[in-house]
């Protein structure tokens, strides 16, 4: 059996503190919030926000009735919850190689700030993409190996990598970046057709930031959004799910229960009392208002 994906799991660590509050990218920010209005559509029925973490944009997806937060960090969920509550989110504690959801559970998914924390790609994707139902939107941001300013420290000698060419590089642990083609080609082979490409975050420079009013940055960056040159430092992917293939039904339930099956054997969930048992008597656990897929309760 092959080995499972390193994963990467911020735990109960201050990434919320450290990498966000008051450390100098309100920019990035901004200029993702853009993007996402830009694209995201007018109304939609269930979305699933891959790696939501402590919900940072969660409260974008308005225009869904239900939206559905996944990381692998009960502690940063339980934060998510915290802040957002619950009527509409639905929180979900588990592994993005082995999501607990019913095949078409979804007509939207977004990934953002995410996939560069993956060293599979084709594997995570490939689960997106199973739970998407045909005709569904995805939008993909990842974190892109041929931007303006790899390009420039290449050519003086100053990067030991090249952004030219198509394989990822790890240039911390468990944080990728890769080259647009590869993405591209990535997700063309598990059916997503490309509506739209948007290059963001081309003023992502500590003397700009510091310097220059952030609604002056995001409009600027607004601007170049919209010439789709594929040398920014982040991508997004506005993605369709081809309605080619043949998907199951989408799901409309009140019981979230319904939208989930075990993620070891697939099989049903039924609830009872703080835990879901699978038909084939696997038990996982509802911990705070989150379901805990990451590891059975019955596990030997």
């Amino acid at each position: 059996m092959p080995e499972h994906p390193r994963i990467c799991d911020y735990g109960d660590s201050s990434y919320r503190q450290d990498f966000w509050e008051g450390r100098g990218r309100d920019y990035e920010d901004a200029v993702e919030r853009q993007v996402l209005a830009r694209l995201l559509p007018k109304s939609g029925r269930r979305l699933l926000e891959v790696g939501a973490g402590f919900g940072r944009i969660s409260a974008e997806y308005s225009m869904y009735e239900q939206v559905v937060l996944l990381d692998y960090s009960l502690e940063q969920l339980q934060y998510a919850r915290g802040q957002l509550g619950d009527g509409r989110y639905i929180y979900v504690a588990a592994d993005a190689y082995r999501p607990p959801f019913q095949p078409a559970t979804f007509d939207g998914a977004t990934m953002i700030r995410v996939i560069h924390h993956f060293e599979d790609v084709p594997a995570v994707l490939g689960q997106i993409a199973e739970t998407i139902c045909a005709g569904g939107r995805f939008i993909l941001e990842f974190a892109n190996k041929r931007n303006l300013k790899s390009m420039l420290r290449r050519l003086v000698g100053r990067n030991s990598w090249s952004p030219y060419t198509l394989d990822a590089v790890e240039f911390v642990e468990l944080n990728f970046n890769f080259h647009p083609d590869q993405m591209v080609a990535e997700v063309s082979a598990l059916g997503f057709e490309i509506a739209r490409v948007v290059p963001v975050s081309w003023f992502r420079l500590g003397l700009l930031k510091r310097h220059l009013p952030t609604s002056l940055l995001a409009g600027a960056d607004g601007i170049l959004q919209r010439t789709g040159w594929r040398i920014s430092p982040s991508i997004f992917f506005d993605l369709r799910y081809g309605e080619s293939r043949e998907r199951g039904d989408f799901l409309d339930v009140n019981d979230p229960v319904e939208i989930f099956r075990c993620p070891w054997s697939y099989a049903g969930l039924v609830r009872e009392g703080d835990s879901l048992i699978s038909e084939t008597g696997i038990r996982w656990s509802i911990r705070d208002g989150i379901y805990d897929f990451r590891k059975p309760l019955n596990d030997d």
